[in-house]
């Protein structure tokens, strides 16, 4: 028997509510079609959802934002950042500057997810994964987004900066 997963917006909406972050606004970086828009609309009705991608046809298709998670700037940070299945697409250069650039995004939360080295050798369905992305260790994102974040888990951060309410069990 196969074990049922929540889906990701389900979890992310739950651990911040968790730790008591609120959640107005939410940026989608590499949001391709934007499948994570309605899901998150419907836990958090009141945030206002920003897609952002580089793909100049998928900005005009669906009104999404053209960037590149690496280097965008918006004119202030959402409170919520996605960054879903992005990072393995980009090498090792411009994938550090994105994290650098979560600070800049992410005024509170941050979820990331990412196929590692460990996964693909592990975990993943190597008959429906996408073998063409840079693999790296898990620590290599971990060593990078611990420096302006703390982990909450099942891939969510907070900003070192950010008070949140966690239980001493809760913590790191």
């Amino acid at each position: 028997m196969r074990a049922r997963c929540v889906p990701v917006h389900v979890l992310i909406a739950a651990v911040l509510a968790q730790a008591s972050v609120p959640v107005r606004s939410i940026l989608d970086a590499g949001c391709g079609i934007g499948l994570l828009r309605a899901p998150f609309a419907q836990l958090l009705p009141r945030a206002r959802y920003t897609g952002l991608d580089a793909s100049e046809y998928l900005c005009g298709r669906y009104g999404w934002v053209r960037g590149s998670v690496a280097d965008y700037v918006p004119r202030r940070p959402s409170d919520l950042t996605v960054c879903y299945d992005v990072l393995q697409y980009l090498g090792d250069r411009e994938a550090a500057r994105a994290i650098a650039n979560f600070k800049c995004l992410t005024r509170a939360a941050l979820y990331v997810s990412a196929l590692t080295r460990e996964d693909w050798r592990e975990h993943c369905d190597r008959s429906l994964t996408d073998r063409a992305v840079h693999l790296r260790a898990g620590d290599w994102y971990r060593r990078r987004l611990s420096r302006d974040f703390r982990y909450l888990g099942f891939g969510v951060w907070l900003r070192k900066d950010v008070t949140a309410i966690l239980w001493d069990m809760e913590r790191r």
